[in-house]
């Protein structure tokens, strides 16, 4: 099993993930990812980063490998890397009325 480490930034509400050198980067694709086997390097990285109050919200999120490229395998992370699934649309203004037509 292969996983990553994501949280959102405290300031600015960033969606972020661990990198290799233990910064939390916006790139989904700079995410580390951690191996069964570093389990303990995962639940350290995790500890000392609680201890900075600066990223919260922080998860686990197991993930695949494609050609080197990393996919979320929850639907939520792949919307929080990816943005949503359904098209933006322009926001309606009120009219001078102030009613929204339906």
């Amino acid at each position: 099993m292969m996983e990553i480490l994501t949280g959102n930034e405290l300031m600015s509400g960033a969606t972020v993930y661990l990198d290799r050198a233990g910064n939390w980067v916006e790139d989904l694709q700079q995410a580390r990812v951690f191996v069964a086997e570093e389990a303990e390097a995962r639940d350290g990285a995790i500890a000392a980063t609680k201890k900075t109050q600066r990223i919260n919200s922080i998860e686990i999120e197991s993930v695949t490998l494609h050609d080197g490229v990393i996919h979320p395998d929850r639907i939520r992370e792949r919307i929080r890397a990816e943005g949503p699934t359904a098209p933006r649309f322009e926001r309606q203004h009120l009219d001078e009325d102030g009613h929204v037509s339906i």
